[in-house]
């Protein structure tokens, strides 16, 4: 493969690996050329066997959201990450946390770090596919990122946990869905978390 062929595949998209280049190519040597393209940095290696194009061959912006569910897939973008996404909290958040029901894991990367957290599989539901920088990603729904983060912090169902998380626009949550959630997660301690976010709701409305 020539170097032309590469940008004229991937110039457009996120990221690529080698499998998405093979068609009719001997997979060992584009490995072997892809290194040497990374050595001379006309490609960034993103994660091990994922790789993005260079500025200036590159077309689009990278965006970590697409490229966390690209690398793993069967996964979702949620906890801050999402709910930053949907301006339930004030914090750009730097690094992007999805959801899996495969192993936890935390990438270091040229984008930024991407931690993935484990949840079981009765909870890996309700998120959405999102454009993003002309690509899709998945990205859970508030009240399903704000269930993820709360399920997996210590200490998560707290109240005073949930005043300092600083939540804003919160007559945009859907308390009802919230409680169907929930029970996803076969915890008896966030069943309450409706009722949290109902009075945390009435204690901004008072101030």
């Amino acid at each position: 493969m020539k170097f032309d062929q590469l940008i004229e595949k991937c110039q457009d998209i996120q990221c690529f690996c080698p499998g998405m280049l093979g068609a009719g190519e001997n997979i060992s040597h584009v490995r072997v050329q892809l290194n040497r393209w990374v050595q001379t940095g006309k490609i960034i290696r993103i994660h091990k066997g994922w790789y993005t194009l260079a500025v200036p061959w590159r077309r689009i912006t990278i965006n970590p959201f697409v490229i966390a569910c690209t690398i793993k897939p069967g996964s979702y973008v949620s906890l801050q990450s999402a709910l930053s996404y949907h301006g339930m909290i004030p914090e750009n958040v730097p690094e992007t946390t999805c959801i899996t029901t495969g192993r936890p894991q935390v990438l270091e990367t040229p984008i930024g770090r991407i931690s993935y957290r484990h949840v079981k599989r009765e909870a890996f539901r309700d998120f959405v596919p999102e454009p993003c920088d002309g690509q899709m990603s998945y990205i859970a729904v508030a009240e399903k990122a704000l269930l993820d983060l709360i399920y997996l912090t210590p200490g998560g169902t707290n109240k005073k946990y949930i005043a300092a998380l600083r939540l804003q626009n919160l007559h945009e949550l859907n308390v009802d869905r919230l409680t169907e959630m929930a029970a996803y997660f076969h915890q008896a301690s966030l069943l309450s978390i409706p009722d949290s976010i109902r009075d945390l709701e009435a204690e901004n409305r008072m101030v």
